[in-house]
């Protein structure tokens, strides 16, 4: 037994190193991944422009205080900010995250890996500036791609087997993780370095489910991703200052993480780092929902024709789902606020029955007051689908199924819709590219005008082939001009 008076400091424990060893020296070869890491960049923006068009989102954009703007920091896309690296992530991962239509890992635990680029592209800006002033060589797209697909790789790994949810923590979490890690090593931080502020991102603990869940469900969800990976570009700044870390901050008896926050667990790691997560990114395209309600939502629009003049008809509806879609997105009673109906798979699925359509618009109290969305959801039964739990957990399919069925009053019933993988998914990515690029297209429109959006369209399309463009001449081309 550990003796819990002893000063004797432990050498650091092995996940730290394992993430510092893989920042530091993993070089990474998969075209695939820088491909994909491209698209969940264009994906990401996306995302970060439509929020724009959410007052809820833009009121926590700028700086931390009036006035506290920063000539050469970073620029925030689409907007006319120029912050200090922390802020600037905050702001640009609030944007990415606030309609919940990022790209989305699922495994023990869930989430969205880029939410990491908030705070890698902000800090690449803000660097980027610095070395030019410097006259030095500009940071690439390339090296950017490096670490992003790092940071996915870190947070996803470390979610195939350990579920935070499980002990009431957000997964935000492994934002903090992995941005810190990488935000280190952009920063030129050494090996000891990386190490220190990972082990002061575990020492802050992790932040409560309380507001993703019912009855407190709320709008913190949309921010919080945002202040995770924040966090992570401030703890890199101090470790490269030689901010002292603590070597068992994960394993230390009594004190450590295990131990108070995980129930006395470690972590499993089942595979080694390498570029597995960006290969197998799952991207929202066509609705912006939680994502295991994404399959549920497409066969509730398959299902609208034959619904959509028999409401009063319909006896009961019920869904199939995963365990994982149970426990989260399953809610009954009042919804009080958008942030309470995009976790209700009920709600997700009768406004595509009802309007044939889902849009992040249908959040939004106008609609929400249509009585027969209340209707439908009160004839609902969620079930799990054993199997489908089980294809959710398979690293070879990592299906995300859903099924959907209507029994009308006269005793007939709608055939059942299942979807077993959601178009987002690497076995749908053929039929999904164009509709990510439609997706981008569009976001695009609604902020930037003609001539700027003319531009944007040659910048993207010229990185697919010339990943050594610098990252401030890509960033440029979304500044508002």
């Amino acid at each position: 037994m550990s003796d819990l008076r002893s000063a004797v400091r432990p050498a650091p424990d092995s996940i730290l190193v394992t993430i510092a060893d893989y920042v530091m020296d993993t070089k990474l070869e998969s075209e695939v991944a820088f491909q994909t890491a491209r698209l969940c960049l264009v994906d990401s923006l996306a995302c970060a422009m439509k929020a724009l068009n959410f007052p809820a989102c833009e009121k926590h954009l700028g700086p931390i205080v009036p006035g506290a703007e920063m000539s050469r920091g970073a620029r925030v896309p689409g907007t006319k900010y120029c912050l200090d690296p922390v802020q600037g992530a905050f702001n640009f991962g609030v944007m990415i995250r606030w309609l919940d239509y990022n790209d989305t890992w699922l495994a023990a635990e869930w989430g969205h890996p880029s939410d990491n680029i908030g705070g890698i592209l902000m800090l690449a800006d803000y660097l980027n500036n610095q070395r030019l002033e410097n006259d030095e060589k500009p940071i690439t797209m390339q090296e950017l791609f490096t670490w992003v697909i790092k940071a996915y790789e870190i947070q996803g790994i470390l979610a195939l087997e350990n579920s935070f949810n499980r002990v009431g923590l957000d997964h935000v979490i492994l934002v903090r993780i992995a941005t810190t890690a990488v935000a280190t090593a952009m920063l030129g931080g050494n090996k000891e370095q990386i190490i220190n502020a990972i082990s002061n991102a575990w020492i802050d603990g992790g932040a409560l489910r309380t507001y993703r869940h019912a009855p407190n469900t709320g709008s913190r969800k949309s921010w919080a991703a945002g202040d995770a990976t924040s966090r992570g570009v401030r703890l890199a700044l101090m470790a490269v200052k030689d901010e002292m870390g603590y070597p068992s901050a994960l394993s230390a008896k009594q004190w450590g993480f295990y131990d108070v926050l995980f129930g006395g667990k470690s972590f499993s790691l089942p595979q080694v780092f390498g570029s597995y997560v960006m290969e197998n990114i799952l991207f929202k395209i066509s609705y912006p929902a939680e994502f295991h309600a994404q399959t549920a939502v497409e066969a509730a629009l398959a299902l609208h024709d034959q619904a959509k003049n028999r409401i009063d008809e319909i006896d009961k509806i019920v869904i199939e789902t995963q365990e994982a879609g149970v426990r989260i997105i399953d809610k009954t009673g009042p919804l009080d606020n958008p942030a309470d109906r995009d976790h209700c798979l009920q709600y997700m699925v009768a406004i595509p029955l009802l309007f044939g359509r889902l849009r992040a618009e249908d959040y939004d109290d106008e609609v929400a007051k249509d009585s027969r969305i209340d209707l439908l959801r009160e004839k609902m039964q969620v079930v799990e689908n054993k199997q489908y739990s089980l294809d959710y957990l398979d690293s070879k399919k990592r299906s995300i199924a859903n099924s959907v069925q209507l029994f009308f009053n006269d005793g007939k019933s709608s055939d059942k819709v299942e979807i077993p993988y959601p178009l987002g998914h690497k076995n749908r990515r053929d039929e999904a590219l164009p509709k990510l690029m439609d997706k981008f297209s569009y976001a695009m429109e609604e902020v930037f005008s003609p001539q700027q959006q003319d531009k944007i369209e040659v910048t993207v399309n010229e990185l697919e082939n010339r990943m050594n463009m610098s990252v401030g001449r890509f960033i440029h081309a979304f500044i508002p001009q």
